[in-house]
């Protein structure tokens, strides 16, 4: 079982910054793929980027690509999201995922986390 709880959002302008982190209480968090993905209001929630345990694969989606990145600390359990030049259409709850097989990290994580909210205001 891995619990994941993320933080970090908060209400910036638009071009501003943001950093989200997302703990992992696991003991082999190396051996797990890290994702993070997000949900609009009145959306599905989407992709946005994903990294492997040995931070060997790394995604984007095309929307945040250039913008965001991915990192992970395996000594501290944690994954970051690094937002720049943030959007009104990045406005969402961030939801952090794990998955112990690469190839699903994207279509189908295992564990989820609680969420956090982060607004662009234009």
């Amino acid at each position: 079982q891995v619990q994941l709880v993320e933080s970090g959002g908060g209400l910036v302008q638009a071009g501003a910054s943001l950093s989200l982190s997302c703990a992992a209480s696991v003991r082999t968090f190396s051996w797990y793929a890290m994702g993070w993905f997000r949900q609009a209001p009145g959306k599905d929630r989407e992709f946005v980027a994903s990294i492997s345990g040995t931070r060997t694969n790394i995604e984007y989606s095309s929307s945040v690509k250039g913008r965001f990145t991915i990192s992970r600390d395996n000594a501290k359990n944690t994954v970051y999201l690094q937002m720049n030049s943030l959007k009104p259409e990045d406005t969402a709850v961030y939801y952090c995922a794990a998955s112990s097989d690469w190839m699903f990290i994207k279509s189908r994580p295992t564990y989820w986390g609680q969420g956090t909210q982060v607004t662009v205001s234009s």
